[in-house]
């Protein structure tokens, strides 16, 4: 049986890159939004999602980054490269990105929108640093 087997080092990059390289999509995605109307409300609207994102990461993200980390920290020395997320996991993130898809297609303003975008992609992006924070603290020790 086939089963790509890696150090967990690299489940622990490949999840860190995840999380932030969807934030750093959805904060793009955001970008083009507001850039089209820059008004004193553009900035107070990024403002608003930067603290939904401190909320959501403290309050929510972080919870389940730290059941991953234990997760793979207890895995084999070289466990399955896709056992960087759960199962549980790879169903969230596809109802997530549903759910993500319907708000983009739906009525509501990009405007208003934008706050629960920078606010998610603020989050995964602090949320994903705690992965490469690990590594380099595991690497000096």
């Amino acid at each position: 049986m086939f089963k790509p087997a890696a150090p967990k080092y690299v489940l622990l990059v490949l999840s860190g890159l995840m999380w932030a390289v969807v934030g750093f999509i959805l904060i793009r995605m955001v970008y083009f939004w507001l850039i089209a109307d820059l008004t004193t409300s553009t900035f107070l609207l990024a403002a608003s999602g930067l603290i939904l994102g401190l909320l959501i990461h403290f309050f929510g993200f972080s919870r389940v980054v730290s059941k991953n980390l234990k997760r793979i920290a207890e895995k084999p020395e070289r466990p399955c490269i896709f056992g960087f997320m759960s199962w549980k996991s790879y169903f969230l993130v596809i109802l997530m990105m549903t759910l993500g898809i319907s708000l983009r297609m739906s009525s509501i303003p990009k405007m208003y929108l934008s706050i629960l975008y920078i606010g998610i992609g603020s989050a995964l992006i602090f949320s994903g640093s705690r992965y490469f924070r690990m590594i380099f603290s595991s690497k000096k020790s």
